[in-house]
């Protein structure tokens, strides 16, 4: 099989197209399969870095979210067949054409979805439903605010606040980011670089606040955001993409009865699978319905891995993007 290849700890220039051989049979309870797409995101950056917690040594196939068709079924699979769509999640693996995964981290790809996006929906649509509903108790008629707005978790977050009757006032760098935004959904999309709490007041007007921030930035975008929030609002914390955590002030939490959340998708899916089971059903049943789908702004051949690892550093996606092939 072809398979790209991190060879040694770096950016994209350590990744290789290599000839691999094909993996074995898939064991009991697994899958084989042949993979048309998989997406690329910041944490195949970190991954490459040695950054991220889980560590593997090179040389290493990189890639945790694909899509293809089963090849092969290993013992006790019920679920699929030969020849089924499916979406796969693998711990490492999927810059590869032919991967083996459980059947419990496959799922059926939605009606009229394609491979590309299938390979990019379920990890973004699910953190942003896990954020926004479970851990941030979103209610119909509430604001959120949505930081990083034009990524993949971003674009995630606007659909389903939508969907559930939020008003979404989008952040991001640029018209292109913010336009974009606009087009998914958001009712407001504003520039965050030189200050957004007084707009974000404005907006909100006698609320003084929205009640809820979706934040994978972290640093000073957390301690501007605390803010912006209404009394009683939640800030989620998804990440620091912004260079660091952030050290939230406990008195003015006090004084507005503020609660900061973290999120972590992996939290729900290891801890409570069945919640994690039932969320995923629910999501594809939604896309199937057409009211959710990925925004794809990037697509590349798998040879191409470093140019869209690339692409991710240099923060030219507007949601996801994608290596087919």
């Amino acid at each position: 099989m072809k398979a790209v290849v991190c060879e040694a700890f770096g950016g994209p220039e350590v990744l290789a197209l290599r000839e691999l051989p094909d993996p074995p049979p898939p064991g009991p309870g697994e899958l084989q399969v042949r993979i048309a797409a998989r997406g690329v995101q910041y944490v195949d950056v970190l991954m490459l870095a040695g950054k991220y917690q889980f560590r593997p040594d090179p040389p290493f196939v990189p890639g945790n979210e694909a899509a293809g068709e089963v090849v092969a079924v290993g013992d006790g699979v019920t679920r699929f067949k030969i020849g089924d769509k499916v979406m796969n999640r693998v711990r490492l693996g999927a810059f590869a054409t032919l991967a083996n995964a459980k059947e419990v981290d496959c799922d059926a790809v939605p009606a009229g979805m394609s491979f590309e996006e299938a390979a990019v929906f379920r990890g973004a649509h699910h953190t942003a439903y896990h954020a926004l509903m479970q851990r941030g108790r979103l209610k119909p008629g509430e604001w959120v605010l949505i930081h990083g707005a034009a990524g993949g978790i971003g674009i995630a977050a606007i659909q389903v606040a939508k969907l559930f009757g939020a008003t979404v006032i989008a952040t991001a760098s640029t018209d292109e980011k913010r336009g974009a935004c606009l087009k998914e959904g958001a009712d407001y999309a504003i520039d965050y670089r030189d200050g957004f709490r007084d707009k974000v007041k404005e907006l909100t007007g006698a609320r003084d606040g929205v009640d809820i921030v979706y934040d994978p930035i972290g640093a000073q975008v957390f301690d501007e955001s605390l803010r912006c929030l209404a009394f009683g609002g939640r800030i989620l914390v998804l990440g620091f993409l912004g260079g660091g955590p952030s050290t939230p002030r406990t008195n003015y939490l006090l004084i507005k009865c503020l609660e900061v959340i973290g999120v972590r998708l992996g939290g729900v899916t290891e801890h409570a699978p069945e919640i994690g089971r039932a969320n995923t059903k629910l999501l594809c049943e939604l896309a199937a319905q057409g009211k959710l789908r990925p925004r794809i702004s990037h697509r590349f051949a798998l040879e191409e891995a470093a140019a869209a690892v690339q692409a991710v550093i240099d923060r030219a996606i507007i949601g996801k993007a994608v290596l087919i092939g």
